[in-house]
């Protein structure tokens, strides 16, 4: 899911936010493991493993609570495949991001006849929003935070947006917003809240290409697909933008879509090649 994926964008690229949030503010030092465990591939999507000096942190990203392994199980599966390869202790926890009375967002272990493995879990509509508006990193997740006014909140969090002072910071943390709050709020109520002189050039920019006439829409989406390429895998080489270019405004709307379920560069790849 493109929810799962924007978080895990965040939690790399601001590891050491999440783990003072997460483990402790007293952690000074973290490390993004890109890492494929034995035996079966993560899912890379909505799973991120972070490396402090002490520990392991395994975070989970879950939209829906059913998943195959169950969730509980593949908590104790990855706690063991981590511990066997990095010889670290590890925290987990499974943030669950939008609102459901189903038992397994309000279970915390795995047991069976001679196992009790327990996890953390975190349910995005009980946590105060205080921590989250007060946290640049942490800002998008905000609007998914416990409230009796949910317009409310997201105009706190667009004027807090208004404040970030580096100008690409601020594109990007409101285009991770507006994902997010995709999953509370209806598109319309997102557009008038979130101011437009923020989101237009936020990197999620197909909602730039949906207003027709904008002067210069193409090169606007290639500049940002850019952008968010380079975030997502590195430096592109050349030869590949240059194919990117060829496009058109239509393919790279579709493009910008499907990149957030690209795991690597073979799969941007791939896609091109179709």
């Amino acid at each position: 899911m493109s929810y799962d994926n924007v978080c895990k964008i965040l939690a790399e690229k601001y590891p050491l936010d999440f783990a003072k949030w997460l483990i402790s503010s007293k952690v000074r030092k973290v490390e993004v493991l890109k890492t494929e465990l034995s035996i079966e591939p993560v899912r890379a999507d909505s799973v991120s493993f972070l490396q402090t000096a002490e520990r392991i942190l395994h975070i989970e990203f879950q939209t829906l609570p059913q998943s195959k392994p169950p969730i509980p199980f593949r908590q104790l599966d990855y706690s063991v495949r981590l511990k066997r390869q990095y010889d670290f202790p590890v925290t987990q926890v499974v943030i669950f991001l939008q609102p459901t009375d189903d038992p397994i967002a309000y279970t915390d272990e795995y047991r069976d006849e001679t196992t009790v493995h327990k996890y953390q879990v975190i349910r995005m509509w009980e946590q105060d929003p205080e921590l989250f508006l007060n946290s640049q990193a942490l800002l998008p997740l905000a609007p998914l935070a416990a409230t009796s006014s949910p317009e409310v909140l997201l105009s706190q969090v667009a004027e807090k947006i208004a404040t970030i002072p580096n100008r690409d910071d601020r594109q990007d943390i409101a285009g991770y917003t507006q994902v997010l709050a995709g999953l509370k709020f209806d598109k319309t109520v997102i557009r008038n809240l979130l101011s437009e002189d923020i989101m237009k050039e936020s990197v999620i920019y197909q909602d730039i290409l949906q207003k027709g006439e904008m002067k210069g829409e193409k090169n606007e989406a290639f500049r940002f697909l850019s952008r968010l390429l380079n975030q997502k895998f590195g430096a592109i080489d050349s030869s590949t933008l240059e194919r990117i270019q060829l496009l058109t405004t239509e393919q790279l709307e579709t493009l910008g879509v499907d990149l957030l379920n690209f795991s690597n560069i073979s799969d941007l790849e791939a896609w091109l090649n179709r």
